[in-house]
């Protein structure tokens, strides 16, 4: 009887102080998570759009989502505790109040007749306001911004916030959105998401939690991923710092016009 074998490749595991032979789908995993802690810990959020596809596309779904979400609770206590002198607190409770009660409107979008007519709307949204706020920079005339924290503006932001999380797990938009208003600098950008980012993702993975979702896979692969998860949060720390007022507002939105077009074409593509 001819055996087939995974392909292996080796990795230095800085734990054990050894070289330890991985398959090619554990160093897809690395790799994915590695880019998506980068992207998360310079600007604060964007991980779960690059996260939850790629490592869909090797691992099941149920085990990748599950993993973003334990990944999103360390980067964010990691970086709370780096920069907590960083963030709004005040800002973060009136986002966070809201969205535990979008979260149950959400999940009911989602097992609603027309979801993808919602996300497709979700989108445009997202496109037009991003995309509206690229070309007024462009053109010299100023964007939407707030001189001033506005509570109808975090309570409505933070209860879309839910809803969008609920149905879809991207709670960002929003957020980034008001963030984008109030003209928060980079690092007080990154430190505030995180603060908000923490107690929303414990509360979701005790969610997975009680749906049987957190299965030994899920615990395999998140140990695994701190070999890298830990350097790219300092590496994007460190990116963070170098980003300035204006490019960092334009990276912002041009990230949430690309975030837009992906919920779009799922939409379209009824997915």
């Amino acid at each position: 009887e001819r055996r087939t074998f995974a392909p292996v490749t080796r990795i230095w595991a800085p734990a054990s102080g050894l070289w330890r032979s991985v398959d090619t789908t554990t160093l897809h995993v690395l790799l994915v998570v590695f880019f998506a802690t980068l992207v998360r810990s310079t600007f604060g959020f964007g991980e779960a759009l690059i996260a939850v596809p790629l490592l869909a596309l090797i691992i099941p779904i149920g085990v990748a989502a599950p993993l973003a979400v334990l990944l999103s609770i360390t980067i964010a206590a990691v970086v709370v505790v780096q920069d907590w002198r960083k963030i709004h607190v005040r800002s973060t409770g009136w986002l966070l109040a809201p969205t535990f009660l979008g979260i149950p409107l959400g999940v009911w979008l989602l097992t609603s007749s027309h979801p993808r007519m919602v996300k497709a709307a979700l989108a445009i949204v997202i496109v037009a306001f991003s995309g509206y706020s690229l070309l007024s920079a462009r053109v010299g005339t100023k964007p939407p911004e707030l001189d001033h924290d506005s509570r109808s503006w975090l309570l409505g932001c933070g209860f879309l916030a839910g809803v969008l999380g609920g149905a879809y797990g991207m709670n960002g938009p929003p957020l980034v959105f008001y963030g984008a208003m109030r003209r928060w600098s980079p690092q007080h950008f990154r430190a505030t998401l995180q603060g908000y980012f923490l107690p929303a993702s414990i509360v979701a993975m005790i969610g997975y939690w009680l749906a049987g979702l957190w299965v030994p896979a899920v615990t395999h692969y998140f140990l695994l991923s701190l070999v890298v998860t830990l350097p790219a949060i300092f590496l994007g720390r460190a990116l963070n710092h170098r980003l300035r007022g204006a490019a960092f507002l334009e990276i912002v939105h041009g990230g949430l016009v690309c975030i837009g077009l992906v919920l779009l074409i799922q939409a379209l593509r009824h997915k």
